[in-house]
């Protein structure tokens, strides 16, 4: 058994069936836990994902800005005709 950091309800989990850093789901409010420890079982919120979101916004905002970057370079070109 362990419990929920968040709503403190218990969690059935089997010590075999996971290992350090699985990830989970509270029952009962729904929140992403990790394992952080296997003996006694120990739970912790998982950290968000949204690293990984503003990461890729970063590439897309860097890809935007090279397509911007050759399209000038396309319109000097029409200029110098």
């Amino acid at each position: 058994m362990a419990t929920c950091p968040e709503c403190d309800a218990e969690i059935e989990v089997d010590e075999f069936d996971v290992d350090k850093g699985d990830q989970l789901s509270c029952p009962e409010c729904g929140s992403n836990l990790e394992v952080t420890g296997l003996s006694p079982i120990e739970l912790d919120l998982a950290p968000e994902d949204d690293d990984e979101d503003d990461d890729d916004d970063e590439k897309d905002d860097e890809i935007g800005d090279e397509d911007e970057e050759d399209e000038e370079d396309e319109e000097d070109g029409d200029w110098e005709e």
